[in-house]
């Protein structure tokens, strides 16, 4: 099965595509992990990325599907993958069809107002980058949904390393709001591109991940 994860900053994609991937044996492909991997190993398409990442400029498209396609040639691949944060674009979805299919994409939709007050209660791992989450959310007409906080065992502390729970200095507000902004000007369009492909499953984001890896499981086929 090979599907992209679409949705809005802290919709849960990395949190649902991680555990559905530990469920089912696929890989998780995130192209956050793609660049920290290609950097730390210097390998030669990571230097060309770390060109532009070090002048502040967007690395080039063909750059970002080079680092794609090895990863997708890796044996960890064949049983299936999920990508998360990629495409982003139209032109990006355009040359990713050139290198592989897509079975399904997942559409993960939140109200604007729980994502905000979802992010600015996120809490880093300083040292491994577990997330965490502090809030008690509770939403809709009814305040018939509930997300609540995912903390850790002692205050302020990762439950896998020790390490310090912080707030990202990128976690803010007005941070966020543009970047809710970016994603409707950029990446919004993908999901009429690929329901006219027949490709897209709307998924609600409703609850923790308890109920929505299920429900997502579900809407893609995969009970």
């Amino acid at each position: 099965m090979k599907l992209v994860f679409l949705g809005p900053p802290g919709s849960g994609k990395g949190t649902y595509a991680s555990r559905i991937c530990e469920q089912k044996g696929w890989a998780h492909i995130s192209t956050g992990d793609l660049f920290r991997e290609n950097l730390k190993k210097q390998t030669e398409i990571g230097m060309k990325a770390k060109k532009y990442m070090d002048e502040g400029a967007l690395v080039p498209d063909d750059i970002v599907i080079g680092m794609l396609k090895e990863r997708l040639e890796k044996d960890d691949c064949k049983k299936g993958f999920i990508l998360d944060g990629f495409p982003r674009t139209i032109p990006q979805a355009e040359a990713m069809e050139k290198i592989t299919d897509t079975d399904v994409v997942v559409n993960l939709s939140i109200p604007d107002e729980v994502l905000i007050e979802k992010i600015l209660a996120r809490r880093t791992c300083e040292k491994c980058g577990d997330i965490y989450n502090v809030a008690d959310i509770r939403f809709g007409p009814n305040k018939e949904h509930h997300m609540p906080p995912v903390n850790p065992r002692v205050g302020g502390v990762c439950d896998k390393c020790g390490g310090k729970l912080v707030s990202r200095s990128d976690e803010t507000k007005e941070v966020i709001e543009n970047r809710l902004k970016v994603y409707r000007k950029q990446t919004e369009p993908l999901i009429k591109y690929y329901r006219e492909k027949g490709l897209i499953r709307d998924v609600d984001v409703t609850g923790p991940p308890s109920i929505m890896v299920p429900k997502i499981l579900g809407a893609i086929g995969e009970e």
